[in-house]
């Protein structure tokens, strides 16, 4: 990581527990110094100044119980003015070995631990300042107490290196653990990159295999459905031949006139159901998966004619607006029209007896637009975002496919998509957009004004 690159939000936060880990190593260096004070001043008798001695340590027993206060709290007390701290440090411990019998005092070895916890709070340069603060007070000690023969001036010098290399290794000491800290949080949070990283890649696995699943689900419904309308029609189809045949061998002889209106009525209902049987065969035959040119009213007239049949429609109304002169555009017809009335069959379970349905046709910038609304109940702000994701739904027997099935089939090509439009309390809108070269070349055409009502779609032969 270089110098320059921010540090994460991780190393951050292992910065300030290491830090915070610091001082309560320091605090609890500060009270066993203090509590080895006052048991070598009240508890050994060594013919000292005690009054002066307690009154010393109290006043770094103060200063010790703000430490602790702040530790507590999760922050360091002058955390800013180490250099300061240093040098209350060198001035505490230099009165108490003036006090206690000067060079020769235990006290003195206060400044190796003062070196220590400075070694392990601060930097290196505070370090070896801290060293500098402490041998001027320890001079300043002989100077005030005197040096009085050979032995205390050697002890004086060795105190002196023995700082020093205190110094130097608790830096040393110290550099390692917080360079492998540092490190460790570099690493910890890689880690938690990668595993960022990882759990990202398996979500999209997931929902890539959700939606191959789906599309393995939609595609085996409808091949179920296909060999079941194909056996319907078989089975239907024979005896409507036969019933047929009965009829026109019936209409040859002399009947009444009530006879032959009632022939010719039974006559006219067979062929309704030939017909609706044909559809039905139609829709259900596997789809060709090459494009062609098509009208797209001709495919919107296509999904109406088998939505017809739905039971939900009665007592509604379809309405078009289809704009004039639309260029035909290149689509894979029988997807679309599964497309369409997979919108529209939605349109009419959204809707209560007496509703509408509208459907309005128009192009703009070079995109041919179908708008599917209704007056229905909406859909909720909350489930707006998840309409086209596979298995959800909001019908209590729906599948949560088709409108998945409808945007893969869409967008697959690259010159399709369907969106939620609009929707509210007073009804929804999806709008299918569709183009291809031609349509992109001809000029923007606006929705009819008026509207056509479809009661019964026609039925092209």
């Amino acid at each position: 990581m270089s110098s320059t690159e921010p540090a994460s939000p991780a190393i951050a936060r292992d910065a300030v527990h290491s830090q915070l880990a610091a001082e309560g190593i320091t605090v609890r260096i500060r009270w066993f110094g203090l509590c080895v004070g006052y048991v070598l001043v009240n508890l050994v008798d060594r013919g000292t100044n005690p009054p002066a001695l307690n009154a010393i340590l109290t006043l770094g027993a103060v200063y010790a119980l703000i430490d602790t206060y702040f530790s507590l709290r999760g922050r360091v007390f002058l955390s800013d003015l180490p250099l300061l701290i240093s040098g209350m440090e060198a001035v505490f411990i230099g009165l108490l070995c003036h006090f206690d019998g000067g060079l020769n005092s235990p006290f003195r070895f206060y400044y190796f631990l003062s070196l220590m916890v400075a070694a392990i709070r601060h930097s290196p340069t505070v370090t070896y300042i801290t060293f500098a603060l402490h041998s001027i007070s320890f001079a300043a000690l002989a100077l005030s107490v005197g040096v009085d023969s050979r032995d205390e001036g050697v002890a004086m010098a060795l105190t002196l290196v023995l700082m020093g290399w205190v110094t130097w290794a608790s830096t040393s000491l110290s550099g390692l653990i917080k360079s492998s800290s540092r490190r460790m949080g570099e690493l910890n949070a890689e880690l938690q990159r990668e595993q960022a990283l990882l759990e990202e890649r398996i979500a999209e696995r997931t929902r890539e295999l959700q939606q191959s699943q789906a599309l393995l689900v939609q595609q085996e419904k409808q091949a179920a459905f296909g060999l079941l309308a194909a056996g319907i029609a078989h089975e239907v189809g024979n005896p409507l031949a036969a019933i047929s045949g009965l009829v026109q061998m019936l209409n040859r002889r002399e009947q009444s006139e009530y006879t032959r209106e009632r022939l010719h009525m039974v006559d006219d209902q067979l062929r309704r159901i030939q017909r609706t049987l044909r559809e039905l065969v139609d829709f259900s035959r596997p789809a060709t998966s090459n494009p062609s040119q098509c009208d797209i009213h001709d495919v919107i007239d296509a999904a109406l004619n088998i939505a017809k049949y739905y039971k939900r429609k009665k007592g509604k109304r379809i309405v078009t607006r289809y704009a004039e002169a639309l260029p035909r555009v290149r689509i894979i017809r029988d997807q679309v029209v599964q497309i369409f009335l997979n919108l529209i069959l939605n349109a009419l379970d959204a809707t209560e007896e007496g509703g509408t349905i509208e459907i309005a046709t128009s192009l703009e910038s070079g995109w041919i637009r179908v708008a599917v609304a209704d007056d229905g109940h909406g859909i909720k702000p909350a489930d707006r975002d998840r309409v086209f994701q596979p298995y959800f739904t909001t019908k209590p027997t729906g599948t949560g496919l088709g409108l998945f099935v409808c945007r893969n089939l869409l967008e697959r090509t690259g010159e399709g998509r369907i969106d939620l439009t609009q929707s509210s309390s007073e009804g929804t809108t999806f709008t299918v957009a569709l183009t291809c070269e031609m349509v992109r070349r001809h000029p923007d055409v606006k929705p009819q004004q008026m509207a056509s009502t479809i009661e019964e779609p026609a039925i092209r032969e």
